[in-house]
């Protein structure tokens, strides 16, 4: 329980629908690598490196690493702050701040991981449409109808694993989709980048243009690497909490980040400035091998989009669920196809009438990534930790403190403005 300045109460509840302390870290390792390598990926060569071009995308992507392995490192130090777990974000928030920042925290985690999962589903329906063109290129199947089947199979996935922890296997299966999907489109990538003439990877666009495409770059580098949801997913995780999310953050950012660059940088000195924003696009190659790779990205997508959505799925379950009975019981089957199933329902939708990909990575890591990541996490740290440091250590927090709150704005401006730009080229639901 935490007061604000008002004297005003938030009642932090420790019950869950869902389990807790459970898994181990490479289990936890796993599903923070599956986020990382998601089929987004496959959209990095162009919505991060032809902005920034060699120099810039490359620094940018270690830069942005290590800033976010500290910057998450300093979130999971904090998960047992006042000598208890906080298992969810927001409970984190009120813990130390108090209501307000306990509703605005929630909100903004809302938003980030909305966004993240229409993101998926326009995703999982670009890989459909992709498949769908290799065969026939007739134009029947557009994209929001390809989009609305992939939200009708990630409902179905969502009613039949019941809470993150139970993703199990499916982070086996997951990696195996990615590295089919990651393979695939690098090798295709080697080949075409072999027999292509000179590459052209001058930055494209005017100068006023590549100022607002390169601050879009930028917030896509953060939403590369971070989840906004790392108190949920430390949840999960066996005591020691700590030490074994420090683990698990280490795994990701080492050899779980590896698929990321060997695709990214690949796909970039393949194709220069022409790269697709779904790099499977720009391949050429055998149609059985293509097909392979966007299914497996379809697949992986859906299981990743359950990442995301569990933090909305636990605050359903706990907070409207009838909590009796096995989590396969007929009524908290049928609780999840109506609950879950809306709340997928509205994602799809968002998704046919606003299908650009880019816009929306860049807007997410504006107004949700950079704040919950960055700025958040310091500010907390110095909050529970200040007594502890010296005037130096303060200040750094101090500097990433504004810095990223500066970065955040600037980044949503920029996206705010090629989401409009695109609206207006596109109208809604848009076959792209």
């Amino acid at each position: 329980m935490a007061d604000d300045e008002k004297g005003e109460t938030v009642d932090i509840s420790d019950d869950t629908a869902h389990q807790i302390s459970v898994d181990p870290w490479y289990q936890v390792g796993f599903i923070l690598t599956t986020g990382v390598n998601s089929a987004y990926v496959l959209g990095y060569s162009g919505s991060i490196m032809v902005p920034l071009g060699w120099i810039g995308g490359t620094c940018g992507l270690i830069l942005a690493a290590a800033i976010s392995m500290y910057a998450n490192a300093l979130l999971g130090r904090l998960h047992e702050a006042g000598g208890k777990r906080h298992i969810r974000y927001r409970d984190l928030a009120g813990h130390i701040y108090g209501r307000k920042m306990y509703a605005l925290t929630w909100a903004l985690q809302y938003i980030n991981l909305f966004m993240i999962n229409t993101g998926f589903i326009i995703l999982a329906g670009q890989a459909l449409k992709a498949i769908y063109v290799l065969f026939r290129d007739d134009g029947l199947l557009k994209l929001p109808y390809c989009i609305a089947l992939a939200g009708f199979v990630c409902a179905l996935f969502a009613f039949g694993i019941p809470y993150l922890s139970a993703l199990r296997i499916w982070l086996g299966f997951s990696t195996v989709f990615s590295l089919i999907y990651i393979v695939i489109a690098f090798v295709l990538s080697l080949r075409d980048g072999i027999t292509a003439p000179v590459k052209d990877y001058s930055i494209p666009g005017s100068q006023s243009t590549r100022i607002f495409t390169t601050i879009g770059a930028v917030a896509n580098l953060v939403f590369a690497y971070n989840t906004g949801m790392l108190p949920e997913i430390q949840a999960t995780i066996r005591p020691p909490v700590v030490k074994n999310m420090e683990k698990a953050l280490w795994f990701q950012f080492t050899i779980g980040s590896l698929p990321l660059y060997a695709v990214t940088f690949m796909g970039y000195w393949a194709y220069g400035s022409s790269t697709s924003s779904y790099l499977l696009n720009s391949v050429h190659g055998p149609v059985w091998i293509k097909v392979v790779a966007n299914f497996s990205a379809f697949l992986q997508t859906v299981i990743a989009l359950h990442i995301f959505a569990s933090p909305m799925y636990e605050y359903l379950d706990t907070r409207f669920g009838s909590g009796q009975g096995g989590p396969f019981a007929i009524h908290n089957v049928v609780f999840r196809v109506a609950v879950r199933g809306g709340y997928l329902t509205v994602n799809t939708l968002v998704a046919a009438m606003l299908p650009f990909l880019g816009d929306f990575m860049s807007l997410t890591g504006a107004l949700s990534t950079f704040p919950l990541t960055f700025v958040l996490a310091n500010h907390m740290y110095l909050m529970v930790k200040g007594p502890k440091l010296s005037a130096f250590q303060k200040g750094w927090h101090w500097l990433n403190v504004v810095g990223f709150s500066l970065l955040s704005v600037t980044a949503a401006v920029a996206a705010l403005r090629l989401i409009v730009l695109d609206s207006s080229t596109y109208h809604l639901f848009a076959d792209m």
